[in-house]
């Protein structure tokens, strides 16, 4: 029985489209799509869909190999545990194929060299955006990100754990992370 194509495509932001990595990818039957950047797999729900949903002969298309992973160990443990469930996956734009008993150290060799160029990319990007922010802030332009929460809510979220509530309930009932919860309860008044 022939496996599945499936595709896996992420946007760095939501007003990105997806639709070149679509194009390039082509038909499949099969779409999994992450539309936020992510240093690493933990934020990435649609490639847990993806990794979870392969299956023995299925094949996973990648317009290319900075949107799968952006660091060289996460790459090659994604792509790991994908040929260890009998899966194969090809990166379209390097035209590199990783499948189950295809051991091609031509591939192997460049997946290292690209995915090293793919995380020293990203480290660039980094080091340029905090040198904007840096200029920025020196001309007083720059404010910092928007809070998440107002004072009000602040003020609401530090008298109620105070009180003793929980701090899950506290981020569920705002919409945040419980780390968001942590800073602002450390933050001075």
């Amino acid at each position: 029985m022939a496996g599945q194509t499936v595709s896996y495509i992420r946007v760095s932001s939501v007003d990105q489209n997806p639709s070149r990595q679509r194009e390039a990818v082509g038909a499949t039957d099969k779409e999994f799509l992450d539309k936020q950047s992510a240093k690493s797999r933990a934020a990435r729900p649609g490639l847990d869909a993806c990794v979870s949903y392969l299956r023995a002969d299925d094949v996973l298309k990648v317009a290319s190999i900075d949107r799968l992973a952006r660091s060289l160990v996460d790459l090659r443990n994604i792509i790991d545990e994908i040929v260890s469930k009998g899966a194969t996956v090809r990166f379209l734009k390097e035209g590199l194929t990783f499948a189950p008993g295809n051991t091609d150290a031509r591939a192997t060799f460049l997946l290292g060299i690209l995915g090293s160029f793919a995380e020293f990319e990203r480290e660039l990007i980094r080091e340029r955006q905090a040198e904007g922010i840096a200029l920025a802030k020196k001309a007083g332009k720059y404010k910092g990100r928007k809070r998440i929460l107002s004072p009000e809510q602040v003020r609401d979220v530090r008298a109620r754990a105070a009180a003793g509530e929980s701090k899950s309930a506290l981020a569920t009932e705002h919409h945040v992370s419980r780390s968001t919860i942590y800073r602002c309860l450390e933050e001075p008044q």
